[in-house]
């Protein structure tokens, strides 16, 4: 398979993630999402004071992140604001026809099946060994 080529701001912006580790706490943590990070860096520039800034809020995050761990209710909430809607429902109906595909393998299984066990088997004597007493 031959690998496709990034665009060039895209190499300079990763290049640019490389030297600037904080950045990647700050998507790991959930305060930003990369693809806000790349519009902010390609329309900002490098030297903007939003990359300082990002820098000097990772030394007060600690204390925050340790409250919030006991709190998972908040985590999850705070989970389904992020989520797409329009991305959710892409993906519960590519499911769905998955499961829709599995169930009608499944079916055509059991089609022989299903039709010889709706006949009614016949019924023979309940004791093979049907012996009289003498």
């Amino acid at each position: 398979m031959t690998q496709k080529e990034l665009h060039p701001s895209v190499l300079k912006f990763k290049e640019f993630v490389k030297n600037n580790p904080q950045i990647i706490k700050e998507v790991r943590n959930g305060k930003a999402t990369w693809q806000e990070l790349f519009e902010d860096w390609y329309l900002l520039g490098e030297e903007d004071k939003r990359w300082e800034a990002i820098g000097t809020e990772n030394g007060s995050a600690p204390e925050k992140t340790n409250e919030s761990k006991g709190d998972w209710m908040s985590n999850i909430a705070g989970m389904v604001k992020k989520m797409d809607p329009n991305q959710m429902q892409n993906h519960i109906n590519n499911l769905s026809q998955a499961l829709g595909a599995i169930q009608g393998v499944i079916s055509q299984f059991q089609g022989g099946n299903a039709a010889a066990g709706s006949v009614k088997p016949q019924e023979g004597p309940k004791n093979p060994f049907a012996f009289r007493k003498d």
